[in-house]
C-alpha cells in the first residue's frame, strides 16, 4: 500500500496505511461500506484544512447497531483499526480523521424514513447526526428551543456535545453539555448503552466533552425552554480592556443576569484588522467600521473590544424591551455614542454566522486553513493575557478571522464531565477563541508559530504564578513563625501556673467530705 501523506503544522509527514481485515467485509454491514477512492477522499480532510489523512473505508450506517457492529469487530480483531465518527467534519486538527481505518458517516443515520428529531414538552431527542439548525426549526414548531447555542448552527449535535458546546447563553445555563438529560452511546467495545446522571453515569459524564474517546454518541436528550419571538441585538465598543472586562463580569453576575441580557459575548478587533480588513460585515456598515477604526486611532490602543449582547422578547413584552435595555446600558462603561443595535427574529439571530459564511464562500475564503486555538483563561489572569498575548504577541498581525471572548460562571459547569472549567478556585473564567484563517499559504506557518508562542507564554506564566504563589505562601509561613514561637513560649511560661491551679483545685476537692447519701 502507498503511504498516506498528511500536513501537520505546515509540514508534510508520512503516515503508514495498512489494509483492513478481510473478515470485515463478511459482516452484515458490508453492503454499507465503501472503499472507492472518491468516497475515502471526501473524508480525508476537515474544516481545519491542516491535516490530511485518508481512511481505508467509509461506513454509511443505517442504524446505530451498524456502528456497534463495526466497533465490536475492531475491538475483538487481532489487528484493531481506527474508527472515527464524522458529522460535518468540523474539527480543525484532524480529530475526525481515521488514517488507515474506517470513518463512520454519521449523517447517514438521518437518511432513513423516520425522523430522528422528536420533540416533547420539555426536551428533544435528537440523533447525533442532526444539524443544530434542523433541531432549532423542529423545536420552534412547538414554540420551544434548546437553551444554549454555538455561534454556528450547521454542525451536528454529536459534534458539539463531544466537545462542550459554548455560546453566549452559557453564562446562564452552562455549555450545551450541561443541558443534556440522557445519551445513547456506542462504547469502545461495541456495547449500546443508554446513560444519564442516574444510569451508567460514569459513561454519561465521560462522553460529554470527551472528544469521542469514550464512545460514539448516537442520540441526545436535550433540555428545552419556551422560545422567544424576537431579539434586540446590540454591540458596544470599548477602548479600555479593564472597563470591557468589568462590564462582561457585571453582566454575567447573578444580580445582573436575572434582569439583563440573555446572551453575552465579546470580540477583540486588532487595529490592523479594522483598517485593512473587510469594509463592511452583515452587522456593521462601512460607516460603522470607519467610526470604530477612528476610535482605535484616537485612543492609541492596539485593539478595540466589542461587547455583543442580546435581549430576547415576545409580542407581550415588546413595549418593555427598550426601557429594559436602556436601564442595563446605563450601568455600562462603553465609549459614549458607540452603541449599535439591530432588531431581528430569534432565528435570524441564532443563525447569524450563516450570513458571514455566505460572504466568505462567495469570496473563496471559507475552505482555507483554520489554525484555530481555543483556551480557558482564569478570571484573575485575563488582563495579563490581554497584555501579553493580544497586545504584545498578536498586536501587529493582520490575519483574517476573529478573536472571541466568552465570560463564564464556573458554577454552571459540571466538573464530573470530561470538559470542565479551570481548577483555579475562581467563580468566573473566560473562553478565548483565536479563530483566525490562513488566506495565503505563508499565513499558515505564521499563525502556527504564533499559536505555539501563545501556548508557551501561557505555560511560562502559569509556572511563574505557581512559583510566585508558592513563594508567597512560604514567606507568609516564615513571617508567621515568630508569632507561633512567641505563643508557644507564652504557653510554656503559663503552664506551671496552670499546673499549680489544677493541683490546688484537686486538693480542695479532696478536702471536701463526701456526702454519704450521694453514694
Amino acid at each position: 500500500m502507498a503511504s498516506i501523506v498528511s500536513m501537520v503544522t505546515g509540514q508534510l509527514r508520512h503516515m503508514p496505511a495498512g489494509g483492513l481485515p478481510h473478515d470485515l467485509f463478511a459482516l452484515g454491514i458490508a453492503s454499507n461500506i465503501r472503499i472507492d477512492r472518491n468516497s475515502t477522499a471526501m473524508a480525508s480532510s476537515d474544516f481545519g484544512r491542516i491535516v490530511e489523512a485518508a481512511p481505508e473505508a467509509i461506513l454509511h450506517p443505517a442504524t446505530p447497531s451498524d456502528i456497534a457492529a463495526l466497533i465490536r469487530f475492531s475491538a475483538s480483531s487481532p489487528a484493531p483499526f481506527p474508527v472515527s465518527p464524522r458529522g460535518q467534519g468540523h474539527s480543525v486538527r484532524g480529530q475526525s480523521l481515521a488514517p488507515g481505518g474506517v470513518i463512520v458517516d454519521m449523517p447517514a443515520l438521518g437518511r432513513g424514513h423516520h425522523s430522528r428529531i422528536n420533540v416533547s414538552a420539555d426536551y428533544v431527542d435528537a440523533g447525533s447526526e442532526q444539524l443544530w439548525i434542523d433541531v432549532l426549526h423542529a423545536t420552534l414548531e412547538q414554540g420551544l428551543a434548546p437553551r444554549v447555542w454555538t455561534d454556528y448552527l450547521r454542525i451536528t449535535v454529536g459534534d458539539t456535545l463531544s466537545k462542550a458546546g459554548i455560546g453566549g447563553q452559557a453564562f446562564r445555563h452552562g455549555p450545551q453539555i450541561a443541558n443534556v438529560q440522557e445519551l445513547d452511546v456506542v462504547t469502545g467495545t461495541g456495547d449500546m448503552v443508554t446513560c444519564s446522571r442516574e444510569k451508567s453515569s460514569d459513561l454519561f459524564f465521560a462522553a460529554l466533552g470527551g472528544l469521542g474517546q469514550f464512545g460514539v454518541i448516537t442520540r441526545a436528550r436535550i433540555t428545552l425552554e419556551q422560545a422567544p419571538k424576537r431579539v434586540r441585538w446590540v454591540r458596544l465598543a470599548y477602548s479600555d480592556v479593564a472597563m470591557f472586562t468589568r462590564d462582561q463580569e457585571l453582566l454575567i453576575s447573578k444580580r445582573a443576569s436575572q434582569a439583563g441580557f440573555d446572551y453575552v459575548e465579546g470580540q477583540v478587533q486588532l487595529n490592523r484588522t479594522l483598517t485593512e480588513g473587510p469594509k463592511s460585515t452583515p452587522f456593521f456598515s462601512e460607516a460603522d467600521i470607519n467610526r470604530i477604526a477612528g476610535l482605535a486611532s484616537q485612543s492609541g490602543s492596539s485593539a478595540i473590544y466589542i461587547m455583543e449582547v442580546a435581549m430576547y422578547y415576545n409580542d407581550s413584552t415588546a413595549s418593555y424591551v427598550d426601557k429594559k435595555l436602556e436601564k442595563v446600558l446605563h450601568q455600562l462603561s462603553f465609549v459614549p455614542g458607540f452603541v449599535f443595535t439591530k432588531d431581528v427574529t430569534y432565528v435570524q439571530f441564532l443563525d447569524r454566522v450563516r450570513d458571514e459564511e455566505q460572504v466568505l464562500r462567495s469570496a473563496g475564503l471559507w475552505d482555507v486553513p483554520h489554525p484555530w486555538l481555543n483556551l480557558f483563561i482564569p478570571r484573575s489572569r485575563i488582563i495579563d493575557f490581554d497584555t501579553g498575548v493580544i497586545k504584545h504577541l498578536l498586536g501587529g498581525t493582520n490575519p483574517m478571522g476573529v478573536i472571541l471572548r466568552y465570560p463564564m460562571n464556573t458554577v454552571k459547569w459540571d466538573d464530573r464531565m470530561t470538559a470542565m472549567a479551570p481548577l483555579a478556585g475562581e467563580d468566573m473564567f473566560y473562553t478565548v477563541g483565536l479563530l483566525r484563517s490562513a488566506v495565503v499559504a505563508s499565513d499558515l506557518a505564521l499563525l502556527e508559530r504564533e499559536n505555539q508562542t501563545v501556548l508557551s507564554f501561557c505555560d511560562k506564566e502559569t509556572k511563574w504564578w505557581a512559583a510566585a504563589a508558592e513563594k508567597a505562601h512560604a514567606e507568609a509561613e516564615k513571617a508567621h513563625a515568630p508569632a507561633e514561637k512567641a505563643h508557644a513560649e507564652a504557653e510554656k511560661a503559663h503552664a506551671p501556673a496552670e499546673k499549680v491551679g489544677m493541683m490546688e483545685t484537686a486538693d480542695a476537692l479532696e478536702m471536701v467530705p463526701s456526702n454519704p447519701e450521694s453514694q
